[in-house]
């Protein structure tokens, strides 16, 4: 961190994070006029880092471009070489560029994308950095906080231990229970609103250390007629040291009480209560609050241990020595009751669940094994244990380890470094400051809403609105979702495209007559590549989609078999089309009717496809078509833009089409089905 002297300047500027003692400032700016708000002005002027698929699509934008420029010059070419009008050609090779280029992907794509974080948002996570959507399909490790996240964050003290002997709360002979409220009371940030009637209202305060104060309170009264004494002195808690102690004088005399982490503060104790008479804490004594620690936290209780001393004499560097042992309080903060379900979709997805949490290392075990993240101890480390392995030992363990307790801020930081370093995917949860270096460093940063800091989630790429893991799940799903789906509409509109452009190289190839006007190529364009593909992004995805392995981060768009599929199904469009062109010109239908019905069969033909487009896997007849209304009504509109083409006069003359019998459309519909029909039943009998 960065120390600050204001003891000069008497100034601290927004943002400044106080890590310990306390203060009082006068506000002389706010907002854009801040010096933080100057650095928000010069951030709006820098410009946003397209996104890794942003990137990989403007790159086949780039290549498709120039293929099909190519191909277009070679049918207006070889059609003014067999004497066609040159005007003419130059047409058709225009408005083919028009329908062969896929003009409509980035904005489709960022459409998708936006659909998707509005989804998300409803799933309460909120997605700051739009590359964050993209890279939660990817996440092979999820590292989250257990308090809040994994827990309900709703903590109760229902155990006490003093003087050798495990009391209920409620007990009405708990002994020391006067100073043990004490020590609770006045080591606490906590503040109280005693205008309020309910006992809850009444604190106000981190949940820890409210559940320590309410624990002692049975009435409004108790806390409305409780006094703080002064306060002389304070050692406030800080992460590392994880106690905090309280100098107070009374009677000539100073008391020192302290709080904390059994383990640490324990260590700074030189004699325990016994009858109320403070007497040597002997190794053998020692061993039995460990066990009784040890006790709480197997049954899935954080610990917070209690201590004083009375000196007559305050010496600020001894204040935390030779401390009386005094009590441990156990508190619950049972599981979120959708966490467990979670961790088992988390597992089906092929995602690690790890916890990584402050907590005792029983306690952290305890609450990890019931939710299903851990199965045996083996699979717990603490952060000592952390410090005595290098890098390499560390990223040796990675994987088998499940829980990560007693952990501090550099410790996040290094298990995330070793996760990636083993080419991990990974996500990280956090909501106080100390945090915010190990979210920037993991792939996906996420900050706690509630909780979280600003810090935090300034440096988060998504913020859970809720602070729950299971949103997490949610969120890796949708993210699976929006990317499935940009491959899907990938997949129609290329191969719809490479079936136009196919089309009209094979009837040049062939020495065709043309089989489609420029106007007609455009009306294709028109009536199949805006909103169908538009509706395959609101696709609400394969129920199996969780079960898939996470794909590799800079795996190629294409992967799979996308990139056969489109080219075998682009040549069967083109080809069908022709033969249905073909097969006009064998009955001898004149030349406008050849026209219609290849215009029919190159339509239908790729809304047929759209149906298929939607999973990579299932035939037509395994997907519900009723799950996606939105390509259904797209599908109803292109078809009512052909049938109007073809039907009403005006545009019969405005497109050069004609009245279709039924004839002819058993011709439209063979050559645009049988595709269709053949692959769907080919898929149902592999499966």
């Amino acid at each position: 961190g960065v120390v600050k002297n204001i003891e000069n300047s008497n100034k601290i500027y927004m943002g400044t994070t106080v890590i310990s003692g306390k203060g009082m400032a006068i506000i002389k700016e706010t907002g854009m006029r801040t010096e933080m708000g100057k650095i928000a002005k010069m951030l709006d002027e820098i410009k946003q880092e397209k996104s890794p698929l942003k990137e990989k699509l403007n790159y086949l934008g780039k290549i498709l471009v120039i293929i099909c420029l190519v191909i277009c010059a070679v049918v207006t070419l070889l059609g003014i070489l067999r004497g066609e009008n040159k005007y003419e050609m130059f047409l058709l090779g225009v408005s083919l560029s028009v329908a062969a280029i896929p003009e409509g992907l980035p904005a489709i794509v960022t459409v998708s994308l936006a659909i998707g974080v509005s989804r998300m948002l409803k799933r309460n996570a909120l997605v700051r950095k739009l590359p964050a959507v993209e890279t939660l399909g990817c996440t092979s490790f999820i590292c989250s906080d257990k308090t809040g996240t994994l827990t309900e964050n709703n903590m109760k003290v229902i155990k006490l231990y003093t003087e050798n002997k495990t009391y209920n709360i409620n007990d009405e002979n708990i002994v020391n229970k006067d100073l043990i409220k004490n020590i609770f009371f006045y080591c606490s940030d906590c503040s109280f609103n005693k205008n309020k009637n309910k006992i809850e209202d009444l604190v106000i305060g981190e949940p820890t250390e409210k559940a320590l104060i309410l624990a002692f309170i049975n009435k409004a009264s108790d806390i409305k007629n409780y006094k703080i004494k002064n306060i002389v002195y304070e050692i406030p808690f800080d992460s590392i040291r994880k106690m905090m102690s309280v100098v107070i004088k009374e009677n000539n005399k100073y008391i020192i009480y302290s709080k904390g982490a059994p383990d640490k503060l324990i260590k700074k104790c030189k004699y325990y209560l016994n009858n109320g008479i403070p007497v040597l804490l002997t190794d053998e004594i020692r061993k039995k609050i460990i066990i009784n620690i040890d006790d709480l936290s197997k049954d899935a209780l954080r610990c917070i241990a209690a201590a004083y001393k009375e000196e007559s004499t305050l010496i600020k560097n001894k204040v935390e020595e030779n401390l009386i042992f005094v009590s441990i309080a156990g508190m619950i903060d049972p599981p979120r009751k959708e966490v467990k379900d979670a961790v088992i979709e988390c597992k089906l997805a092929h995602i690690t669940p790890v916890m990584i949490t402050g907590d005792y290392i029983n306690t952290a075990y305890a609450i990890g094994r019931e939710i299903g993240i851990c199965k045996n101890k083996d699979q717990c480390i603490e952060g000592e244990a952390i410090d005595k392995l290098n890098d390499k030992k560390l990223s040796e363990i990675v994987h088998k380890i499940k829980i990560y307790a007693r952990v501090t801020p550099k410790h996040k930081l290094r298990i995330i470094e070793a996760l990636k370093n083993e080419n991990e995917i990974v996500a990280m949860t956090g909501d106080g400051v100390n945090d915010a270096p190990a979210i920037k460093e993991s792939d996906i940063g996420i900050s706690m809403g509630i909780s979280g800091t600003d810090v935090t989630k300034e440096a988060s790429s998504m913020i859970l609105l809720d602070d729950n893991f299971a949103t997490i799940i949610s969120a890796v799903k949708e993210g699976r979702i929006i990317y499935d789906n940009i491959r899907k509409f990938i997949r129609y509109l290329l191969s719809c495209n490479l079936g136009e452009v196919l089309t009209m190289l094979l009837a040049s190839l062939l020495y065709l007559k043309i089989p489609l006007l420029p106007i007609q190529i455009l009306f294709v364009n028109l009536a199949t590549d805006g909103l169908p593909a538009l509706a395959l992004g609101l696709d609400p995805g394969d129920n199996s989609i969780m079960s898939d392995k996470p794909r590799k981060k800079n795996a190629n768009i294409f992967a799979d078999g996308l990139a056969a599929k489109i080219v075998i199904r682009g040549c069967l469009i083109g080809i069908c089309s022709i033969l249905a062109f073909l097969t006009s010109m064998y009955y001898d239908y004149n030349i406008d009717a050849c026209r219609t019905i290849t215009l029919a069969t190159l339509v239908l033909s790729q809304l047929f496809h759209v149906f298929e487009c939607r999973s990579l896997k299932k035939s037509i007849f395994d997907i519900n078509p009723f799950t996606n209304l939105y390509l259904l009504g797209a599908v109803a509109i292109s078809v009512f833009m052909l049938i109007s083409v073809i039907y009403i006069p005006f545009f019969e003359i405005l497109f050069h089409t004609v009245y279709l019998d039924f004839s002819k459309w058993l011709i439209v519909m063979f050559f645009s089905g049988s595709i269709f029909l053949i692959n769907s039943i080919y898929l149902k009998i592999r499966k």
